[in-house]
C-alpha cells in the first residue's frame, strides 16, 4: 500500500512538496489554515482587483520546478523582464546597484573612503589573522569595510528590522543580505590581483532576468498548483489550522505514515501532544519573526512608476511595487494599483493602518501619486514574514531542531519551518528535498 504523507502548511513549499510526493507514489493530505493556498505568495481579492502580499514573481533558476509551474499555469503565465530600482541619495538607480551607480551615487570624498575601506577589508581577509565576528555589524565590516558599512548598511538595516546590526547574528549577513553587485566589480578586480578571496555571502540579484507573472497576480501560481494536486488525487484542506499533533516520543502518531511541516517552528512545538520539554519550549520562544504590513492601494492614475518595484532607504515604506507594469489587470482600466510594503510590529501604527497619512505623504514626496488619487486602500498582514536572526539565535534553533530530529517520520522545512530565508523557488526545492529525505 502507498504510504500516506500529511503536510502542514499550503504555501509554495508545501504545495511543491505535495507534487513531489504524488510523483513518488505517496498518498497526500495537505492542511492550510487560511481560506486560500499560497502562504506569503497567496493572492488577495479586494473589490474588483487582486493584490499580492509583496512582490512575488516566479524565477526560472530551477528547471524542474519552473517546468512544472509553467505547465500548471498554462496560458495564464506572462513573461516579464526584470526592471527594478533603488532610491538612493535622492536619485533612482538600477537594482541591483551597478558599478556606475556607486560612482554616481557617492560623493567623491566618501567614495574614496569607501573604496579604501573595502581594500583594507579585503587585505585583512586574505592576509590578516582576525577572527570572524559573531554579529552582523562585524560581518558587514569584514565584507565591505567600515566606511561603506556606515554609509550604506547601518542605518537602513536598523530601520528595516528595528534591530541594530550589532544585535543581529552574522548568519543574517550570510543567509539574507545580498552582496552588492557594484562592490563585486571592485572585488573581482582585487581577486584578479590576488589581493582577495571568496567569502561566504548571499549572491546578489541578477541584473538581467525574465520573471513570470499573470493577469491576476501571484494567486495564479498557487491556484494552479492546488488544482493540479487535486486533479492528481491529493486531498487539500483549507481553513484547517494545526491544533494538536500527537506523538509517542519518537514518532508522530496521527493518521498517516509520514509528516512534513512548513508552519513556523514555534507553532509546531506548541502543537505537540504531549508537550515538548520545557527547555525546548523556552528555546522556541526565542525564534521570533518580523511581521510585515502591505498597504494595497487602488490609484486613479494610469501609471505611477517606471519599474516593477523600487526600494527606498529613507521613507516609512521599504518597497513599492506596481504590478500593472508586470501585466496585472486593473479595474477600472485607467487606474493602477500599488503594493506598499513595510516591516512592523503587531498592533503598531503600520499594522493597524494608522500610518496611512505618512505613507500618502511619502508617496506624494516621491512623485508616485497624490493623496486624493488613492480611491481605495486595503491592509494585508503577514505575522511570520521574516525570521529574525538575533545575536545568539543559533543555540536556540539547535535545541529545537535537535529535539524534532528524534521524530523519525517528521521533517520541518521552508522559510518558517526551517527558520531561514529562501525565495519562492528555493522554498519549493526545500519541500521536494524534505519529501525525498522522509522516504529515504
Amino acid at each position: 500500500m502507498a504510504k500516506k504523507l500529511t503536510i502542514y502548511g499550503g504555501g509554495p513549499c508545501g504545495l511543491f512538496a505535495a507534487h513531489t510526493a504524488l510523483k513518488l507514489g505517496l498518498e497526500v493530505s495537505l492542511f492550510e489554515k487560511e481560506a486560500d493556498f499560497g502562504g506569503l505568495a497567496a493572492g488577495h481579492r479586494k473589490g474588483d482587483n487582486w493584490y499580492d502580499l509583496g512582490v512575488h514573481m516566479l524565477h526560472a533558476f530551477d528547471q524542474e520546478i519552473f517546468e512544472h509551474c509553467q505547465e500548471a499555469m498554462g496560458t495564464e503565465r506572462i513573461e516579464v523582464p526584470l526592471k527594478a530600482h533603488i532610491r538612493w541619495g535622492g536619485k533612482l538607480y538600477h537594482y541591483p546597484l551597478r558599478g556606475r551607480d556607486i560612482l554616481a551615487g557617492i560623493p567623491p570624498f566618501t567614495l574614496a573612503r569607501c573604496l579604501t575601506g573595502l581594500l583594507f577589508a579585503e587585505m585583512e581577509a586574505r592576509f590578516g589573522s582576525r577572527e570572524q565576528g559573531s554579529d552582523a555589524e562585524s560581518a558587514l565590516v569584514e565584507l565591505y569595510g567600515a566606511p561603506l558599512y556606515e554609509f550604506f548598511f547601518e542605518d537602513f538595516t536598523h530601520r528595516y528590522w528595528g534591530i541594530h546590526p550589532r544585535d543581529l547574528s552574522a548568519e543574517f549577513v550570510r543567509r539574507k543580505m545580498p552582496r552588492l553587485s557594484a562592490v563585486d566589480v571592485v572585488k573581482n578586480l582585487l581577486e584578479k590581483l590576488k589581493l582577495t578571496k571568496a567569502r561566504n555571502a548571499t549572491e546578489g540579484a541578477l541584473r538581467f532576468e525574465t520573471l513570470h507573472y499573470s493577469r491576476t497576480g501571484t494567486e495564479t501560481l498557487s491556484r494552479s498548483l492546488a488544482r493540479s494536486l487535486k486533479e492528481n488525487g491529493a486531498q487539500l484542506h483549507a481553513n484547517s489550522p494545526v491544533k494538536k499533533i500527537r506523538h509517542d516520543g519518537t514518532r508522530i502518531i496521527e493518521e498517516g505514515d509520514l509528516f512534513l511541516s512548513t508552519i513556523p517552528l514555534p507553532q509546531l512545538i506548541q502543537s505537540l501532544a504531549p508537550p515538548a520539554p520545557p527547555e525546548v519550549i523556552e528555546s522556541s520562544a526565542y525564534l521570533r519573526f518580523k511581521p510585515m504590513t502591505v498597504y494595497a492601494l487602488l490609484v486613479d492614475k494610469p501609471k505611477c512608476m517606471d519599474a516593477l518595484y523600487t526600494y527606498y532607504r529613507d521613507r516609512i515604506f521599504h518597497r513599492v511595487g506596481e504590478p500593472k507594469n508586470a501585466g496585472l489587470k486593473v479595474t477600472p482600466g485607467d487606474h493602477t494599483t500599488l503594493i506598499v510594503e513595510m516591516t512592523c510590529e503587531e498592533d503598531d501604527e503600520k499594522w493597524t493602518g494608522n500610518a496611512l497619512p505618512e505613507i500618502l505623504a511619502d508617496l506624494a514626496a516621491e512623485g508616485i501619486c497624490q493623496p486624493e488619487q488613492v480611491v481605495e486602500h486595503h491592509l494585508l498582514h503577514a505575522r511570520y514574514a521574516y525570521p529574525i536572526f538575533e545575536h545568539g539565535f543559533e543555540k536556540h534553533l539547535t535545541v529545537v531542531t535537535d529535539y524534532l530530529s528524534k521524530f523519525e517520520n517528521l521533517r520541518t522545512t521552508g522559510r518558517q519551518g526551517a527558520f531561514t530565508y529562501p525565495n519562492m523557488h528555493s522554498a519549493m526545492r526545500m519541500g521536494a528535498d524534505a519529501v525525498e529525505d522522509l522516504i529515504d
